[in-house]
């Protein structure tokens, strides 16, 4: 009797797809300090995705709220244009990166650049990023 093997091989896209994952966005390779001259020389706008009561309870200085649960609602491209410039660079951030990805996969189709941060929020005002007074 011969035996047979079945090997069943995954590229990454297909092993995201089949965990029920599937994230295009990877986080952007810009360094904090180019982040920061960009947003400085306003060439980029720096876009936080968590909720509502993350954003209360502390948020980034010159940080636009844009919720992940609004833009995964089918936000009309109208509706974010009146939010956010495609003439800039978007850094999208969340508390721990994942969020930003997610986000920025839905911009992207949407025609924006986006470059999502992996740094959260704590991560980035130990980073020296300006912490917005309440």
């Amino acid at each position: 009797m011969k035996k047979y093997w079945t090997a069943i091989v995954l590229v990454p896209a297909m092993a995201a797809m089949v965990t029920g994952f599937l994230f295009a966005a990877e986080p952007t390779k810009d360094t904090l300090a180019t982040v920061k001259k960009n947003l400085a020389d306003e060439k980029a706008l720096l876009v936080d995705v968590r909720e509502q009561a993350e954003w209360n309870a502390g948020h980034l200085s010159r940080a636009i709220l844009l919720p992940l649960s609004e833009i995964r609602n089918d936000i009309s491209a109208e509706a974010l244009a009146k939010r956010i410039s495609k003439d800039r660079i978007i850094y999208t951030h969340c508390a721990a990166g994942v969020r930003s990805c997610t986000a920025a996969d839905i911009l992207v189709k949407h025609g924006y650049d986006v470059r999502p941060l992996k740094p959260g929020y704590k991560d980035l005002v130990a980073a020296g990023f300006e912490k917005a007074e309440k």
